[in-house]
């Protein structure tokens, strides 16, 4: 067999497979297994949702292909949503894209953007896909996120060289997975050196919408000259629990789109627009429908930081996200520490290491499962701590 690219060897394993299989394995040993480790929730989608799929799946209309246009009505409803929900206004035709998922954008865009050899900041820990830069070619500059810096990426803070040859810098906040915010003074300096050293920056807000404690996710593009430099990716997928269904949008300038949507057309022909259609009637709603789902959210969020805390760990409460990012105890790594949980508990985390080497000495916790089951992880850990030899940080 010929041997794999070089730029796949520069690609880590990518641990959520290698934990869905193992759950797989434990499941059928009759295994009662706590998965708190994609951030794929339990809830049911929106009921207009599922009604308005089934009907438009059976317009055999819907069943042609939807290139990268796309269904209008999806565009123009993402549009809207983007003016309610934070005042900015796109033209759904050349300033919208839909998106099969936001990674589907987020891992393409540097073969959009980016020549061999230029350089990308990858916030790390961070999302796999980012890691779409190693297959353009680029020369990937991990950000170690850290407590001191409020786990912000300061772009001023890299080489002056390595930023003069830095092409495009994804952020990410509400951020996965350090639940870390973005004040806005932090996002009007960002854009300002995107400005002076033309890097264009890739916003990923996939959760925007969940969000707690009076606290409200702004859009890059609410500010001033964010528009000349960023893209904003969003998905359907967490704050409307359609994680499968693979269903996004991207806005930005017009040039911007222009070339991701180019490169988009060889790689894929759009998400089916039944799918589209299905979301659309779910952005014409989301005020109302992101109610529910977020209450649900902050009530396992709260759930969650009493069953860990009770255990013994250091939880720091979360003002946004599906997720808790709690420090490692013990010793060892974090692939230990998620594996020995797992076989000896049934109870399934994602290793801070899975987002990369500045994720190690963490691990997250996704808010997937309701209060009594998140309870039930909280005394299966305290178990094992116990077990170990103690229940505090370091021990």
């Amino acid at each position: 067999m010929r041997k794999p690219s070089e730029r796949l060897s520069r690609l880590p394993a990518y641990a959520i497979n290698e934990l869905a299989a193992a759950k797989k394995r434990m499941l059928a040993a009759g295994r009662d297994v706590i998965d708190l480790s994609a951030g794929d929730a339990d809830l049911a989608p929106p009921a207009i949702a599922v009604e308005t799929l089934a009907r438009a799946a059976a317009d055999p209309a819907m069943s042609r292909y939807a290139f990268q246009v796309g269904l209008v009505e999806f565009r123009e409803a993402a549009a809207a949503y983007m003016k309610r929900r934070f005042g900015v206004d796109v033209d759904p035709m050349t300033e919208l894209l839909p998106l099969i998922g936001s990674k589907n954008g987020l891992a393409h865009l540097p073969l959009a953007i980016l020549n061999s050899g230029d350089v990308c900041v990858v916030p790390e820990p961070g999302y796999p896909a980012y890691m779409g830069a190693a297959l353009a070619d680029a020369v990937v500059h991990r950000y170690p996120l850290v407590p001191e810096k409020d786990f912000l990426v300061e772009l001023d803070d890299i080489n002056e060289d390595r930023l003069a040859a830095t092409g495009l810098a994804f952020l990410n906040y509400p951020n996965n997975p350090t639940t870390a915010l973005a004040p806005r003074d932090y996002l009007e300096r960002t854009i300002e050196t995107c400005h002076r050293h033309d890097i264009v920056l890739a916003y990923d807000n996939p959760y925007c919408e969940i969000t707690f404690d009076g606290y409200r996710a702004p859009s890059i593009l609410e500010f001033e000259g964010a528009r000349e430099v960023a893209l904003e990716f969003h998905s359907l997928s967490k704050s409307f629990c359609i994680a499968g269904w693979r269903l996004g949008w991207v806005v930005g300038s017009a040039d911007l789109i222009a070339v991701l949507t180019k490169v988009k057309s060889y790689v894929d022909t759009g998400q089916f627009l039944a799918i589209q259609k299905a979301g659309a009637a779910v952005l014409n709603r989301a005020e109302e429908l992101i109610e529910p789902i977020r209450d649900t959210f902050e009530k396992r969020r709260d759930a969650g930081v009493e069953a860990f805390r009770s255990a013994g760990l250091n939880v720091r409460i979360p003002k946004a996200t599906m997720y808790l990012w709690i420090e490692l105890p013990g010793g060892g790594t974090s692939a230990e520490f998620a594996q020995r949980l797992l076989e000896d508990e049934a109870v399934a985390v994602m290793p801070g290491s899975a987002f990369g080497a500045a994720g190690e000495g963490y691990f997250r916790i996704a808010l997937t499962v309701g209060e009594e089951r998140l309870a039930e992880a909280g005394e299966r850990l305290s178990k094992k701590l116990a077990l170990l030899g103690g229940t505090g940080v370091g021990t």
